[in-house]
């Protein structure tokens, strides 16, 4: 029967599984063995889950200023496992988002932006922008206080970026300030604009991948083996298997454990004495109350810009002066004071 059945595939789908094994079993090297090494895989898991997730939510979910908020307690409270796909749709977020930052640490701290890979540090500099982006317009639907608010804050920010400051600012509102168009807008972002950039980011993102292949790391205990590679499929798609499997366990236990909570409903009329954004936006709340604001907003443009060429930049370094790897004492400055700023206005009081 399973011969009929495989026979019956091949006569219309006329592509073996030696073909297949032979398209996808691309060497993979041997540091990929290390997990940390592994990184790329688990934000696109995570965003996998992301769509499944969501999927289900936006059944129930109405994203009308009237209706949103109750949408939402109806999921949590009421809706079979509401509270569980909740769940992990947050803390799936949080989990892609911290993958994806330390994916790019990782390539930053390995040199693996350099010749010939400049181009595709620059297409992941955009899904991180990008998974920033989808994470702080989710945040935003629950049409909570905080989030309501946060999204507010931001809005006028974005207005205060000289030239398209304005233009940016009634285009993500829908007008001069947060009205009935805004929350439909946010969900067209969150739900398919965003991400529909997110995968085609991710396709370019692997193919230059492809193309160029993994950047090569030698170790010492490695020196002595003969055998520097080792298959994709099966070796390495176990591996991401099985972190796939833990990370569905992980999530499961922090969505029992801490489920998504649900504030009180976003009240126009109303400031919040604390208004704070997604763990992942701290920094940039603390660099812009440090500042003043026209500063403090050009100079987080210039920062991402610097980002976006330092594969050009480090090559400057590199060709011109006698610290080769500088970068590495930069990027260690750098997530330090990330991490302090971070921890700073996460535990300050407001």
């Amino acid at each position: 029967m399973v011969d009929r059945i495989t026979t019956w595939i091949q006569d219309r789908i006329p592509i073996s599984g030696g073909q297949i094994r032979e398209l996808t079993n691309e060497p993979v090297p041997n540091h990929l063995k290390r997990w940390w090494f592994a990184l790329g895989g688990t934000p696109a898991y995570l965003f996998v889950i992301q769509i499944v997730t969501g999927i289900v939510l936006a059944v129930y979910y109405q994203p009308a200023p009237e209706t949103a908020y109750e949408s939402v307690r109806y999921i949590t409270e009421e809706a079979a496992f509401g509270w569980y796909l909740r769940g992990v749709h947050k803390w799936g977020a949080t989990l892609m988002i911290a993958a994806v930052i330390l994916h790019q640490m990782r390539v930053y701290f390995t040199g693996a932006y350099r010749k010939p890979r400049e181009l595709n540090w620059m297409v992941g500099m955009t899904m991180l922008i990008c998974t920033l982006m989808i994470g702080f317009t989710g945040y935003s639907l629950v049409y909570e206080q905080l989030s309501f608010w946060g999204a507010t804050v931001a809005a006028n920010l974005t207005g205060s970026v000289p030239v398209v400051g304005e233009f940016l600012r009634q285009m993500l509102l829908g007008g001069d300030g947060y009205n009935p168009r805004t929350l439909p807008r946010f969900f067209v972002l969150h739900a398919a604009a965003l991400p529909v950039t997110l995968i085609l980011l991710l396709v370019v993102h692997i193919a230059l991948i492809r193309l160029q292949g993994v950047t090569e790391f030698q170790f010492e205990e490695e020196e002595k083996e003969e055998k520097k590679h080792f298959n994709f499929f099966p070796d390495h798609l176990y591996t991401e298997l099985i972190m796939g499997l833990g990370l569905m366990i992980l999530l499961t236990v922090l969505a029992t454990i801490l489920p998504a909570t649900l504030g009180p409903k976003a009240n126009p009329l109303v400031t919040p004495e604390v208004i704070k954004p997604e763990w992942f936006f701290y920094v940039t709340f603390r660099w812009l109350k440090l500042f003043a604001g026209g500063f403090a907003i050009l100079s987080t443009g210039f920062i991402v810009f610097i980002m976006y060429l330092w594969p050009f930049i480090d090559a400057w370094i590199r060709r011109r002066t006698r610290y080769a790897e500088a970068s590495v004492w930069i990027g260690i400055a750098a997530t330090l004071l990330i991490i302090a700023l971070t921890v700073w206005e996460g535990l300050v009081a407001h």
